[in-house]
């Protein structure tokens, strides 16, 4: 069963700059660091993390529903 929901960000399986395929594992710790270089460019691969809006508005929307209780 596969999720195709369109909060999560898709993980590239190359490097943006050269196009050299990116290994399982180097997409694993891709989706873990949010960083990684090429090994082939020595491009930095950068996945961008949710802003600080995002996140306060996350953490207001848990408050609201810890008063609930």
């Amino acid at each position: 069963m596969e999720e195709n929901s369109p909060s999560k960000e898709k993980i590239p399986d190359k490097c943006p700059h050269c196009g050299h395929k990116l290994s399982p594992w180097q997409q694993v710790l891709l989706n873990v660091d949010r960083i990684l270089t090429c090994k082939n460019c020595w491009y930095k691969i950068i996945l961008t993390a949710p802003t600080e809006d995002q996140t306060e508005t996350d953490d207001e929307s848990l408050g609201s529903q810890n008063d609930k209780e």
